[in-house]
């Protein structure tokens, strides 16, 4: 409905470690809408969060995730700071990104990996990939082939992430992980496969739904 406040975005922070009672040391921007469309909120919560007098969580230990905005990007890039800048890629060319992310329509994969490479040449930070795997979507060899082109040269790491099953979507699970991971791999592109977690309760990425509101109906 509206953006969170950087108090707000330190509470979620400050209450899971209460109520969980465990110390937290890691944390994700991601899922909760594009952190780079609340940029000073953002920046306010970073330096609340990485202060000595706050919750001391190293830069390094922090990754914030983006679909893309390339001038967002590259404002980020002037505070250097030393967070892991991770990219919701999910497809290396233009047709299957723009279909997968509409985002993609006003910007275009050439000059998104432009605005990554100025990142990391600014920075010194290697970026992070997310990739879903799209049975038949996004899966092809020629794919594969094109990411990895697409970041020759410029150190980053790709995370393959299963698609996970959901029943209202016509969007498959690959069934070509390993041998995406293993073609990545071979043209010397750092490609690692995230393990999936939750499935069994419906709450993995993708499944967080309201069953009872569609069985109701």
């Amino acid at each position: 409905m509206r953006n969170l406040t950087p108090a707000e975005m330190l509470d979620q922070v400050l209450f899971t470690q209460i109520d969980s009672g465990q110390p937290i040391s890691n944390i994700v921007l991601m899922g909760i809408g594009e952190p780079l469309d609340n940029f000073d909120t953002v920046l306010r919560f970073l330096s609340l969060v990485n202060s000595p007098e706050g919750m001391n969580i190293g830069m390094r230990h922090i990754s914030l995730s983006t679909c893309g905005l390339t001038e967002q990007i590259d404002k980020l890039a002037r505070y250097r700071l030393q967070l892991t800048l991770s990219v919701s890629l999910h497809a290396p060319d233009d047709e299957t990104r723009s279909r997968l992310m509409p985002v993609n329509r006003g910007v275009g994969v050439e000059k998104l990996f432009d605005t990554c490479r100025r990142y990391f040449e600014t920075t010194g930070r290697r970026i992070s990939y997310e990739y879903a795997m799209i049975d038949g979507v996004n899966d092809a060899d020629w794919q594969a082939d094109l990411l990895a082109r697409h970041l020759k040269g410029m150190p980053g790491h790709v995370n393959l992430i299963p698609l996970n099953h959901v029943a209202e979507s016509p969007l498959k699970p690959s069934r070509r992980v390993a041998q995406f991971q293993q073609r990545l791999e071979q043209q010397g592109v750092t490609a690692t496969v995230r393990r999936k977690l939750g499935g069994d309760i419906d709450a993995s990425c993708g499944q967080l739904r309201r069953k009872a509101m569609a069985e109701s109906r």
